[in-house]
C-alpha cells in the first residue's frame, strides 16, 4: 500500500515536470516492480506486456476506428451534416451554433474522436458563424464543447479501452452510451438557448437556411448508413466490435471517395494521423499496464477495497468521492491518460460496493453504469481549464481566438455537463435501460 502511494506521488511529480504520461507510468511501474521483485523480474514483466499488448487482437479495434474517423474527417462530408442541421435550427437565434452541435453529434457518432471532431467542424462552422455576426466566445465555445460528444456516442475509443481494462462487454458499453450521448447533445442545445437568452448580443436573429445540395444529402445518407451498419451489426449479433471496426474502416474509403472530397493526399494524411494516434494510445496502454502491474502487486486495489468496505458510509459517498477525484485530475491530465491511470484502481473497488437490492445489485450493470459516469467526467475534462485538450486543439486551429475567449464560451456547456453528470450518477436507469432491454 505504501509503495503504491509513493509510486503515485512520483508519477504525479514526473507529469508536472512534463515527462510524457506514457513514459512516466512505464518508468515508475518498472522501477517500483524492480524494487519489490528485482530487476530481472521487472524487465521480464515489461517485455511480456509490450509483446502481448502489441499483438493483442482485441486492441485492433482501436486503430481501425481511429482510421475510419480520420478518413471521414478529411472527406468533406462534415459540411453536409452542418448544412442538414442548419435546416432544422437556422431560423432560431443561435441557430448556427445549435446546428454545429447537432452536426458534431452526427459526425462524432461515426468518427469516435473528440479531437478530430473539434478540429474538423471548426473549419466548417466557425467561418459561417463569423459571417453572420456570432460572438467568437459562443462560436468557439460551441465547437470546443460539441467536440466532446465524440467521446461517448458510440463507437467510442474511451469505452473500448474501458471495456478492455475491465473485461466488460463492449457492445453493452456502446448501447449504454447512446442515451447519455443524446442527453449531452440536447443539453448543449439548451445551453446555446440559455446563453443567447441571457445575452442576445452573442448571436443574431435566425437566418434563412441554405438548401442541401445533392452531394451534401448523399454524404449525410452515407454517414447514416455507415453508422447503421456498425451499430446494427454489433447489436444484431452479426459481428463483433473488432469486425465492425474493420468493416467501418474499409467502408469509409469508398463512401468518402464517392460522396465527399477524399483525395490521395487526404488519404495519406489520414493514414499518417492514424499511425501517430495509434502509437500514442498503445504507448499509453503499455505504460498504464506496467504501472497497474506494480500497484496491483503492491496491493493498492485490494487495500482500497478493504478500506472502503470497512467504512461505515454509503456506497454513494464513495462514488461521489471518486467523481470529485476525476474532476480534479481532469484539470491537469488529458482524458485517455486519466482513464488508463485510474480505472484499474477504482473499478475493483466499485465492483465490490454493496448498493443493496435493486438495479445496482448486478455487478455487471454497476461496471457499465460506472463506465458512463467515468466517460462523462472525462468529457468534462476536455473543456476544463487549465488543460482542456479540446480547447487547445481549437486554439491551434483558430489562431486569432484567445484561450480566455474559448474558455469563457464553454462555461454554459460545462455547467450543463455537470448537471448531466449529476442526473446520470443519481439515476443509473438512464444509462442502463437500453442495456436491460436488450438482455
Amino acid at each position: 500500500m505504501t509503495a503504491s502511494l509513493i509510486g503515485f506521488a512520483v508519477l504525479l511529480a514526473l507529469i508536472f515536470l512534463r515527462v510524457p504520461v506514457a513514459f512516466a507510468m512505464a518508468l515508475v511501474g518498472m522501477a517500483g516492480f524492480a524494487v519489490m521483485r528485482g530487476f530481472d523480474a521487472s524487465m521480464s514483466m515489461t517485455g511480456t506486456l509490450v509483446f502481448d499488448t502489441g499483438l493483442a487482437y482485441s486492441l485492433s479495434v482501436v486503430p481501425l476506428f481511429i482510421f475510419m474517423g480520420n478518413v471521414l474527417a478529411r472527406s468533406g462530408v462534415s459540411h453536409g451534416l452542418f448544412a442538414a442541421a442548419n435546416l432544422a435550427t437556422g431560423r432560431m437565434r443561435g441557430g448556427l451554433a445549435m446546428a454545429s452541435i447537432m452536426a458534431y453529434g452526427g459526425f462524432s457518432a461515426v468518427c469516435g474522436s473528440s479531437l478530430a471532431t473539434a478540429a474538423t467542424m471548426s473549419k466548417v462552422a466557425m467561418p459561417s458563424m463569423r459571417q453572420y455576426g456570432y460572438a467568437d466566445s459562443l462560436a468557439a465555445g460551441s465547437i470546443a464543447a460539441g467536440g466532446t460528444l465524440g467521446i461517448l456516442i458510440p463507437p467510442s475509443v474511451i469505452l473500448i479501452i474501458y471495456g478492455l481494462l475491465t473485461e466488460s462487454d463492449i457492445g453493452k458499453l456502446f448501447i449504454a452510451g447512446v442515451v447519455p450521448g443524446v442527453m449531452g447533445l440536447v443539453f448543449y442545445l439548451l445551453a446555446v438557448q440559455l446563453a443567447v437568452w441571457v445575452k442576445p448580443e452573442l448571436a443574431p436573429s435566425g437566418s434563412k437556411p441554405v438548401p442541401l445540395t445533392r452531394r451534401d444529402a448523399l454524404g449525410v445518407a452515407a454517414l447514416l448508413l455507415l453508422f447503421a451498419i456498425i451499430m446494427g451489426g454489433i447489436y444484431g449479433g452479426f459481428f463483433t466490435p473488432t469486425e465492425a471496426a474493420g468493416i467501418g474502416a474499409g467502408a469509409a474509403i469508398p463512401l468518402s471517395a464517392l460522396f465527399g472530397n477524399l483525395t490521395g493526399k487526404a488519404l495519406l494524411e489520414a493514414i499518417g494521423e492514424s499511425i501517430r494516434a495509434t502509437a500514442m494510445i498503445f504507448a499509453l496502454i503499455i505504460g498504464a499496464e506496467i504501472f497497474t502491474n506494480f500497484i496491483s502487486f503492491a496491493g493498492l486495489p485490494d487495500a482500497l477495497a478493504e478500506f472502503v468496505s470497512g467504512l461505515d458510509v454509503s456506497p454513494w459517498v464513495v462514488i461521489l468521492a471518486i467523481i470529485a477525484i476525476y474532476l480534479l485530475l481532469g484539470c491537469v491530465l488529458e482524458s485517455l491518460s486519466m482513464v488508463l491511470l485510474t480505472v484499474p484502481v477504482f473499478y475493483p473497488m466499485v465492483a465490490g460496493l454493496d448498493f443493496g437490492p435493486g438495479l445496482l445489485s448486478d455487478p455487471e450493470l454497476v461496471l457499465i453504469w460506472f463506465a458512463i459516469v467515468v466517460v462523462v467526467v472525462t468529457e468534462i475534462s476536455l473543456i476544463t481549464p487549465p488543460v482542456g485538450l479540446n480547447v487547445f486543439v481549437l486554439r491551434s486551429v483558430l489562431e486569432d481566438v484567445s484561450l480566455q475567449t474559448i474558455f469563457k464560451g464553454v462555461t454554459p456547456f460545462w455547467i450543463m455537463d455537470i448537471l448531466r453528470l449529476a442526473l446520470l450518477t443519481g439515476v443509473p436507469m438512464i444509462s442502463l435501460w437500453l442495456v436491460m432491454a436488450m438482455n
